[in-house]
C-alpha cells in the first residue's frame, strides 16, 4: 500500500504551492495529497491521472486494466492540477486552454472537481 500523506500537511503544502514559485518539496507533497484525494473520491482503476514528474493515480470506475496504458489517460502540471484541486481553475478551462490533456472513456474530472474546497 503507498504511503498517504497526512490532511493536515498535504492541506498546508496545497496553500502554500498555490503561492508564487513554491519550492519542488512543497510543490510535490502538494501534487501528491490532491492525487490522493482524487483517489479516495473516484476509488476504481479506469483513468490514470499523471501529474510529472510527481505522481500518478489510478481511479475513477469502469474498465479496468493490470498493465500498459489505461483506456483513459489525463496529464497536466503540477500548477494546473493544484488549481483544478482548488477550484481556482475548472476543468473546462483547463482543457479549452490546453493545460489538461485527455484521452480516452471516462477522462473527465469534473464530477470530482475541486478536492479542497474553502
Amino acid at each position: 500500500m503507498p504511503r498517504r500523506t497526512d490532511s493536515a500537511i498535504g492541506r498546508a503544502a496545497v496553500e502554500r504551492a498555490s503561492g508564487k514559485d513554491p519550492d519542488r518539496d512543497t510543490l510535490g507533497t502538494a501534487v501528491r495529497y490532491l492525487l490522493q484525494e482524487l483517489a479516495d473520491r473516484a476509488p476504481g482503476r479506469s483513468v490514470e491521472v499523471r501529474v510529472p514528474p510527481f505522481g500518478a493515480v489510478q481511479c475513477i470506475e469502469g474498465t479496468s486494466h493490470r498493465r500498459g496504458t489505461p483506456p483513459a489517460v489525463i496529464e497536466m502540471d503540477a500548477q494546473t492540477w493544484i488549481a483544478l484541486g482548488m477550484g481556482t481553475m475548472t476543468w473546462a478551462d483547463a482543457m479549452t486552454r490546453g493545460q489538461a490533456r485527455a484521452s480516452g472513456e471516462r477522462a473527465d474530472l469534473s464530477p470530482w472537481l475541486p478536492l479542497i474546497a474553502d
